[in-house]
């Protein structure tokens, strides 16, 4: 399954609650992606923040409020937009599988390999690629679909998700 991660507004936007510029330049290739995902018949599910107004989270790790459920900012953005019958799945945290329906969805679905994109590579792209391994699952993450807020920590997350999780790190054109 293509699983796209807090491709949102707010993070992908300029001036988002939560900015990450770099996710505007796999906006193209992360297109390209979906686009022959869906044409070749493979899942593809949405995995995105929706907190709430008042989500701890925001006062704990001192991020700005952002993807607050049911605003403008928490809506995948337009350029890949979830199509009818495409699962979106909330979360609150880092993982896409923390105290969500991923992994039955998934189970649902047949699915037993996972490709991760979105953004943040050192943060959501690596919790989640964590869980998917300790749940069972094969794990591929494209580079040029994935957004960091700073390359060294970018770099450092993809070497211990390849490294540590066994995940299969896709360099140049996927």
């Amino acid at each position: 399954a293509l699983v796209i991660i807090d491709m949102l507004n707010d993070f992908v936007r300029s001036g988002g609650a939560l900015e990450v510029p770099r996710a505007r330049k796999i906006l193209k290739p992360l297109e390209n992606r979906l686009g022959r995902a869906r044409r070749d018949g493979m899942p593809v599910i949405f995995v995105c923040d929706a907190h709430a107004e008042d989500d701890p989270e925001f006062k704990k790790m001192g991020w700005p409020p952002h993807a607050v459920k049911g605003s403008k900012g928490a809506d995948v953005v337009e350029e890949l937009a979830p199509k009818s019958g495409e699962p979106v799945i909330e979360k609150t945290t880092y993982s896409g599988f923390f105290r969500t329906d991923l992994d039955a969805t998934l189970n649902r679905l047949g699915v037993d390999h996972l490709v991760l994109t979105g953004c943040v590579t050192n943060i959501c792209i690596q919790y989640t690629a964590a869980d998917a391994v300790m749940h069972g699952y094969k794990v591929t993450v494209p580079v040029e679909c994935v957004a960091d807020l700073n390359p060294e920590e970018g770099e450092h997350a993809l070497e211990q998700m390849e490294h540590i999780l066994g995940v299969h790190v896709e360099r140049g054109k996927g």
